[in-house]
């Protein structure tokens, strides 16, 4: 039998964690985990335990690890998004091939610089586009690949994004301050646009881009609104964005119809892990009030130091003639995309989410078809899990890699070139965004 693939892990919180690493436990044959770099030493010493790590390969920074030399083959780099270039680099400079989790790095030029470290030294680069690994899109994926819809004339794809969601992640989240992280655009969407290019398997030619931040903002409430939901807010019972309402009474994860207060003493069964990993790692009801009344997740919406868009649209047309029309919102009633594939023998339209849906709808006999679609567990429709799966079997030697870092970079690329068009009021040509791109890492190195 095979050894399984040895991997190192920086980052150990919600994606390092509990995204990727519950494989290696569930399939001890085929990975391990054999060393871990994380600054937060309950999550260190956490993650260490579960998977068997000895405290000599525990380590607080991610250079102390590197330091070591190579001691696996692969490395996951799950760290916020500013802190993903340097390790990234540094990983593959020490011969690891690597898992890094999207987006790429929150700046242009260290995309680009990450992509070249990889060409540079030969090293695998697998971006976390996790849709590609789902069974819901690769079912679309197959579908347009086989020419059942003719030429792909039109394509309208939606990133419907929960009102809870936005607030979570966006206006109280990593991701509120486009200084801090990235623009939401990149944070949120590089999966989108990462699977408009592979769907159509041709570059974006030019793109125009509008939004702005509308709802999120001071001047939406008066004076007597105060800086926490839990300071006796006089409109918290009502509003939908309400810490309070979120984290503690989980209503945006319940049913509409349940009048029954939630038990004080629940645990995670009840809301998603990965909204109150975030925000506390006591997760009982007085943890996470603790936590809503110290902590930036108990902040009112409109007193936040958030920045980012809550809504933008990109016009696109790719190589081919192909027109695109996108847009992002985070005022939806969940979270879910839904798109429309318009081609010259058929059209498709599907959704997916809690709720999955496809159909084709086929021209010349006007035959309407529902695709069925196999439910799948786990995080992002089975997306996470096949992700990691992937990783390992592509260093054992068991598959080929379905992407690489230059194609991933692409989604990357239409994202900063969206947020220029959005913030000079112009459109923008990729090839020359692409060439810009290159100057500038290369004059950065």
């Amino acid at each position: 039998m095979a050894q399984p693939v040895e991997l190192v892990l920086i980052g150990a919180g919600q994606r390092g964690e509990h995204a990727y690493a519950p494989y290696a436990l569930d399939h001890p044959n085929e990975a391990r985990f054999v060393a871990v770099a994380e600054p937060d030493p309950l999550r260190r010493e956490r993650f260490a335990k579960q998977h068997n790590i000895p405290p000599e390969r525990r380590f607080a920074h991610w250079n102390e690890l590197f330091a070591k030399g190579q001691i696996a083959q692969g490395a996951l780099i799950c760290t916020q998004d500013r802190l993903h270039e340097e390790p990234a680099i540094k990983a593959m400079e020490t011969g690891y091939d690597l898992l890094l989790e999207k987006p790429m790095a929150p700046t242009l030029e260290g995309c680009v610089r990450i992509v070249q470290a990889s060409e540079r030294t030969g090293r695998r680069l697998q971006v976390c586009h996790v849709m590609r690994y789902s069974h819901f899109y690769n079912q679309l994926h197959q579908i347009l690949e086989s020419g059942r819809l003719g030429d792909i004339i039109t394509i309208d794809h939606r990133e419907n994004v929960g009102y809870w969601h936005m607030a979570h992640s966006f206006v109280r989240g990593h991701w509120r301050n486009s200084i801090e992280s990235s623009p939401m655009i990149l944070a949120k969407c590089c999966h989108d646009l990462d699977l408009l290019y592979w769907n159509l398997g041709r570059r974006c030619l030019r793109l125009s881009s509008f939004g702005a931040l509308r709802h999120f903002r001071s001047e939406q409430v008066g004076p007597e609104i105060p800086e926490r939901c839990t300071d006796n807010c006089p409109i918290e019972k009502e509003c939908p964005f309400s810490a309070i309402a979120i984290y503690l009474d989980c209503l945006p994860f319940r049913a509409p119809d349940d009048p029954r207060p939630l038990p004080k003493d629940f645990d995670q069964t009840n809301p998603p892990p990965w909204i109150v990993t975030p925000i506390t790692d006591d997760w009982s009801y007085a943890g996470r009030l603790k936590a809503i009344q110290t902590g930036p997740y108990g902040r009112c919406v409109y007193r936040s130091d958030n920045d980012v868009v809550d809504h933008q649209v990109i016009a696109m047309e790719f190589a081919g003639g192909t027109s695109v029309s996108f847009a992002m919102h985070g005022h939806s009633q969940e979270d879910y995309r839904s798109m429309r594939y318009d081609g010259t023998r058929g059209t498709l339209r599907a959704r997916s989410g809690d709720t999955q849906e496809m159909t084709i709808y086929d021209h010349r006999s006007g035959r309407v078809e529902q695709i069925p679609i196999e439910r799948t567990r786990g995080g992002h429709g089975g997306g996470d899990e096949g992700a990691i799966r992937a990783f390992i079997h592509t260093l054992s030697g068991q598959e080929q890699p379905l992407t690489n870092g230059r194609a991933s970079l692409e989604s990357h690329l239409m994202a900063f070139a969206a947020e220029t068009a959005r913030l000079q009021g112009r459109v923008v040509s990729m090839e020359d965004f692409r060439a810009q791109a290159e100057q500038i890492a290369q004059a950065r190195a």
